[in-house]
């Protein structure tokens, strides 16, 4: 995900990529006669997995991925009539380069369906392109407020968005910490700036006072905000980012004397966060995530058939949108177990299904968004990061 201001620099190489789409749509219906897969209808459908696989923040791309192929390499194990084949874009969560490889998945894979883009930045000069080319996709964690917006006809995601992420978040600051002066920081990233935005109103209006501060996301000397942090004394410290900016921040934080509780958000839900921090610096940091980690299925069973599997196939307990990738393929594996093999009749079933996933419960509102809305929080404790509750309910000792 890239800063706000490279998305504006973007915006006229999107508007063309969008032109080009079109062409590359019709050929694709063009060939369609040819060719029993570029349309589906045949005996495989093709989907994609888009987003950042091996970049500085893969950490919380690669579960969702895993997630996904479970969900296909269990539906193919049934030995369907329709086979689903899946191919991996690996953008490293950069929207130019998520740019080329949707032209990519158009043109030479003919994909039926794309689950992600998995970052906000490049969801927003993806989505167009494959709306126009009459692709549906499901995101299992880009949560920017405005992708909802855009009135994208084939576009959905399966976790809330980042006002309701920051009106938990918020609760949680206000509720668990009683928190009355909150710091609230952020890279500019678009997912960043906007989440922070979000928990900045959520805490104000709660009667909290706050001050700010925007860190470079490349950056690795934080100084100057550990000193501003400080002088505010705040109660609370929130960072919207992702763990590998969060991790360098709340070390530098801890080593400059700053004690007090640090949140952030699902952006950081990874194990890196607390490498990056240092074990010895993770005391009494949150992280809120739209994202349901259930290894033992406390709140649904299904959770722990899936950890099960997953954990047999990965050798590895699930993380960060494992789960929502599961369920993000899951809704295309159901559309197509209906009959429906071509992307317009696929995306005709997404706007119908309802059904209870391994993460929380597949059903989307008319505009792609997901109709549950809640927000989890996780504590920093023995060098993991477990759930502590609904942000509605949980509390800190």
């Amino acid at each position: 995900m890239e800063r706000l201001g490279t998305l504006r620099r973007n915006m006229m190489r999107v508007t063309g990529a969008v032109a080009m789409s079109a062409v590359l749509a019709l050929g694709a219906v063009a060939c369609g006669g040819d060719d029993k897969d570029s349309s589906g209808g045949g005996d495989k459908v093709t989907l994609g997995f888009m987003g950042d696989l091996t970049g500085e923040n893969s950490g919380i791309v690669i579960p969702p991925w895993n997630g996904a192929q479970l969900a296909v390499e269990q539906y193919n194990a049934t030995n369907p009539k329709v086979k689903i084949e899946l191919k991996r874009y690996d953008s490293q969560g950069k929207p130019e380069q998520a740019t080329g490889l949707a032209q990519q998945a158009i043109k030479n894979d003919k994909i039926q369906g794309l689950i992600g883009p998995a970052f906000s930045g490049e969801s927003q000069s993806v989505a167009p392109i494959l709306d126009e080319a009459k692709i549906p996709s499901v995101s299992p964690s880009a949560t920017n407020v405005t992708l909802g917006e855009k009135k994208w006809t084939y576009w959905h995601r399966v976790v809330a968005d980042d006002e309701v992420q920051g009106a938990g978040a918020s609760d949680f600051i206000a509720r668990a910490f009683k928190a009355k002066k909150v710091f609230v920081v952020h890279d500019n990233q678009d997912y960043s700036k906007g989440l922070a935005d979000y928990v900045t109103k959520g805490v104000q209006a709660k009667g909290a006072t706050v001050a700010t501060d925007v860190v470079d996301q490349k950056g690795t000397d934080y100084s100057s905000t550990v000193n501003k942090a400080k002088q505010a004394a705040p109660d609370v410290l929130f960072f919207g980012g992702y763990y590998a900016q969060a991790g360098r921040l709340f070390k530098q934080l801890r080593e400059g004397g700053v004690t007090v509780p640090l949140v952030t958000g699902d952006g950081s839900l990874d194990g890196g966060l607390i490498k990056g921090t240092g074990a010895n610096n993770a005391n009494k940091v949150y992280v809120s995530c739209p994202c349901l980690i259930d290894p033992e299925g406390k709140k649904n069973p299904k959770a722990k058939t899936f950890n099960d599997a997953y954990k047999a196939k990965f050798n590895a307990d699930v993380a960060i949108y494992s789960g929502e990738g599961f369920d993000a393929a899951t809704a295309f594996i159901e559309a197509i177990k209906a009959g429906n093999t071509t992307p317009e009749k696929i995306n005709q079933f997404l706007s119908t299904i309802n059904i209870e996933g391994v993460a929380k419960p597949i059903k989307f509102e008319s505009n792609g968004e997901l109709a549950a809305k809640d927000i989890y929080v996780y504590e920093s404790k023995g060098g993991k990061l477990p759930l502590l509750g609904n942000t509605k309910d949980a509390t800190v000792k």
